[in-house]
């Protein structure tokens, strides 16, 4: 089958970073106790994410789970709740067997947006409430320019932080404020030097293209700002507008235009990437070639054995993922985390909202998750996953289809990997590997 053979869908359906995706989840009616949950899955190498769900500016492009700013006392009772909630799954996980955490990670929202005092707190949950040694672990942390202040980030690195992630998105300002990411460049570059100051050994830059008024010098620009500080990762993002956000109004209309805009500065970004000494690690991921190894790469969080705290954070079993309410507007979010901060710890002991996980719902994230990485996956590793079962067993039609696009590497065996056109398309690939049930949940998601 040549490329010509499958026509190409739109390059930018949506960027999966969690399959199933939230939308998919549903209220749990028989409410689920955490320990039995737990009971029979492994815990000798678990993900700890914690979620803080504030931020000083919403971004007109964020649909995340985040408010702007907080009244006083807010995070406080916030972290009071978070304890709670750690005191209650730690009891769940048990002792009969030994928990270790292998990774760790604060996400948000913007986790700095907290003071350091705050985030000395959280740092303390993660160790004595849950038992993770984040000194010994790669611990990851997103930060924005305007809340990496010297104070929190010498937290942080006193903590063990090995990463830290800052969302720049433009060095242009005009490109910024279109974004509604109202920044100067002066104060993104006193942040990088900040981050540099603190010794933290991995340091990410996010940058997005696609912005309005944006063009691939400005971009290009943009990119050159960011390789003046030899940043160890870099991810690029294509610009999503979705429904209920501040840039929400142009939601939902095709254009093929912005499409191949979009398309033409991923790959000049891409290829000035790899002539600046970056190896490509998924369609966004860019790690400098002689820079650390960080340990988790992108959707590496999606394995069983997640736990996640705060009610943005998302945790996994092998038979179930779960999580709490979901929302993009600002009303039901504050409505969510007012509920949170008022839960007893008793609540916390329960899984509320979630999708149960068939063996063919697992076997569709396995694939989508390897695939959209420039590794691929291992065929080896998925038969021993599954049973003795394979990729081209369980999924030909769609395989079909990804080759015909010229999408696959052709003569794989015994890796399954994406061409550089199929890592172009991974927004476009990875929908195409929702299930029927799954497709039809999400579409039945009412927003709020």
């Amino acid at each position: 089958m040549t490329p010509a053979t499958v026509a190409t869908p739109a390059p930018y359906q949506s960027y999966v970073y969690a399959y199933p995706h939230k939308t998919a989840y549903r209220k749990l009616t028989d409410r689920p106790r955490l320990s039995e949950l737990w009971a029979g899955e492994p815990k000798d190498a678990l993900s700890l994410y914690l979620h803080i769900p504030f931020c000083e500016v919403r971004c007109g492009f964020c649909n995340l789970f985040t408010r702007i700013g907080a009244p006083d006392g807010l995070t406080g009772a916030y972290l009071d709740a978070l304890e709670r909630q750690a005191g209650a799954v730690r009891e769940a996980l048990g002792e009969r067997e030994p928990v270790r955490f292998a990774t760790a990670a604060f996400g948000g929202g913007t986790p700095t947006f907290l003071t350091a005092a705050e985030l000395t707190r959280l740092c303390d949950i993660a160790e004595h409430r849950m038992g993770a040694d984040l000194r010994a672990v790669p611990l990851s942390v997103e930060a924005s320019p305007a809340t990496a202040t010297a104070d929190r980030l010498e937290v942080l690195a006193g903590r063990g932080a090995t990463r830290l992630s800052l969302g720049v998105q433009s060095f242009d300002d005009t490109e910024a404020r279109a974004a509604v990411r109202p920044q100067r460049r002066a104060d993104v570059e006193a942040a990088l030097g900040r981050v540099r100051d603190a010794g933290i050994p991995v340091l990410n830059i996010d940058l997005i293209y696609g912005i309005d008024g944006q063009t691939e010098h400005t971009w290009l620009r943009s990119l050159d700002a960011a390789l003046a500080w030899r940043p160890e990762e870099l991810y690029l993002y294509p610009l999503y507008i979705r429904p209920l956000t501040g840039l929400g109004r142009r939601a939902g209309t095709a254009d093929p235009e912005w499409d191949e805009q979009r398309l033409r500065l991923y790959r000049a970004g891409r290829d000035h990437l790899l002539a600046h000494g970056y190896e490509q690690r998924s369609m966004r991921m860019f790690r400098r070639a002689d820079a650390p190894a960080e340990g988790a790469e992108d959707y590496a969080c999606q394995t069983d054995g997640m736990i996640g705290l705060g009610c943005g954070a998302r945790s996994y079993t092998s038979a179930l993922h779960y999580s709490f309410d979901y929302a993009v507007g600002m009303h039901e979010i504050r409505s969510i985390i007012d509920d949170y901060c008022a839960r007893p710890a008793a609540d916390f002991a329960h899984a509320e909202y979630g999708r149960r996980m068939t063996g063919d719902e697992a076997r569709r994230r396995h694939l989508l998750q390897s695939l959209l990485q420039a590794d691929g996956l291992a065929g080896d590793d998925y038969r021993a996953r599954f049973g003795g079962r394979t990729p081209a067993g369980d999924f030909p039609a769609e395989l079909e289809r990804f080759a015909g696009r010229g999408w696959l590497e052709p003569g794989q065996d015994p890796v399954l990997r994406l061409s550089p056109e199929g890592l172009a398309h991974s927004d476009a690939l990875g929908p195409e590997l929702f299930s029927p049930a799954v497709r039809a949940a999400m579409a039945a998601y009412e927003r709020k």
